[in-house]
């Protein structure tokens, strides 16, 4: 694999999502049309707009690069030839997006042979485009993000996710533990955004349980690359298992891990939290 091959899908991965964020937009303006539909239960919502969303983002990557693979939230998976994989979620943050709020946007990373390379996440309500590569930093709107090491979760706001394949307790626990210790806490409705609002240091840290490999694939690899932590994810053939997700700035790294691990309840078993992928 050659830096090059990277940059050159990096740059139309950013394209991508403009593109497909302003046709997500346009589904945004017209929401009330939508026919509204489940999955597993009542909250996991989708749309017409992601699926439409998702094969246009399909199209212009094939147009390009044909041999690469491609794993999208809505229609799975399609293997390539070319030791390239795109993760995409068309429209993380389903739930905000139907309901009218701001918060969602679209997310892009780019594996070889397993592995994150590159990621973009782009949210079109704030046109804000954050964009990484592995080995070469972490940008928003081209601008370079770098962490502040000195911010902790007693002193920086922290993110959090939660659905229903977690025990409600493993979430109780751990908003009570980072109250005890004087931190607050946020839920927007997309994981992926929060991730990147950690890279951007919005946010201090990001905890969600369990979360999908196109939901926060580009983010952990943002926030690494903006000089945070990330703990491990499944990968390689473990991809579409999903698993805990952890970032942090380098202030709140080990107040995070210790948080977790002291009130993740037993139907939940504590994330490894000493590997780095780096």
């Amino acid at each position: 694999m050659q830096d090059n091959e990277v940059a050159a899908r990096l740059e139309l991965a950013q394209a991508v999502a403009r593109e497909a964020g302003g046709m997500a937009m346009s589904y945004f303006a017209r929401r009330d049309e939508l026919a509204i539909e489940t999955k597993a239960n009542p909250q996991d919502v989708f749309s017409i707009a992601d699926r439409n969303v998702e094969t246009r983002i399909r199209e212009m990557v094939v147009d390009v690069f044909a041999a690469d693979g491609f794993l999208g939230e809505e229609f799975g998976v399609t293997e390539g030839s070319s030791g390239f994989t795109w993760v995409v979620d068309p429209i993380d943050g389903t739930s905000p997006f139907i309901f009218g709020l701001p918060t969602w946007c679209v997310s892009i990373s780019l594996l070889h042979e397993g592995r994150t390379v590159a990621g973009v996440i782009y949210a079109p309500p704030t046109d804000e485009m954050f964009a990484c590569m592995k080995g070469a930093g972490a940008t928003l709107n081209g601008r370079p993000m770098k962490l502040d090491a000195e911010t902790t979760l007693s002193t920086g706001l922290t993110g959090l996710g939660a659905n229903f394949r977690v025990p409600r307790e493993t979430i109780l626990n751990f908003v009570d533990g980072l109250m005890a210790i004087g931190g607050v806490f946020i839920r927007n409705g997309s994981g992926a955004l929060m991730l990147a609002h950690v890279a951007a240091g919005r946010l201090v840290a990001y905890y969600e349980p369990h979360m999908n490999s196109w939901d926060c694939l580009a983010g952990m690899l943002m926030v690494r690359e903006a000089g945070g932590w990330a703990g491990e994810f499944p990968d390689g053939d473990r991809l579409l298992d999903g698993g805990p997700v952890l970032v942090a700035s380098p202030g709140a790294k080990d107040q995070l891990q210790e948080l977790v691990a002291s009130t993740t309840t037993p139907a939940q078993p504590a994330p490894a939290t000493n590997i780095n992928h780096s």
